[in-house]
């Protein structure tokens, strides 16, 4: 059993007994959109898969903190929401934010050209993190309306 699993199950009995919903826990991505444009022109999967090497990292290194073993624990209802920096001195600026602010993320680094390409938070409330986030768009979609709820 991992360190940390009894008590945030028994948070979420007490919540769940005295009528409380569940925290929503969120996992955000932030990924370079210039990646996809000349002169990178990156196909698509090969940016889905730095999301995923990011996202995947985030949660190994940060695999025994509360949020991350409750946001596993249910995996048919993970959030994750992806969203698109211009460029990677914009994505380095956030990641330095983020470190400055004690928020826990990964900046995944392609290598071996140790290129920045995402940015991976490790599961948060979205109310604690937003505030860092809300000047990134979403990413990949056509249809904002739709995924402005889990912003």
């Amino acid at each position: 059993m991992h360190r940390g699993v009894g008590p945030i199950f028994l948070l979420g009995r007490n919540m769940a007994a005295s009528g409380a919903e569940p925290q929503i826990l969120v996992q955000y991505l932030v990924l370079r959109k210039d990646l996809s444009q000349t002169p990178f022109s990156w196909p698509a999967g090969a940016l889905v898969a730095q999301a995923c090497h990011a996202a995947t990292a985030a949660l190994h290194i940060h695999r025994d903190h509360p949020h991350t073993v409750a946001y596993l624990r249910e995996l048919g209802r993970m959030r994750k929401v992806v969203l698109e920096a211009p460029d990677e001195t914009t994505l380095k600026l956030l990641a330095e934010t983020l470190q400055q602010k004690n928020i826990d993320h990964m900046l995944w680094l392609e290598q071996p050209e140790n290129i920045a390409t995402c940015i991976a938070l490790r599961p948060y409330p979205k109310e604690e993190v937003n505030q860092y986030l809300k000047k990134f768009r979403l990413s990949f979609c056509s249809s904002v309306s739709h995924w402005s709820a889990h912003l």
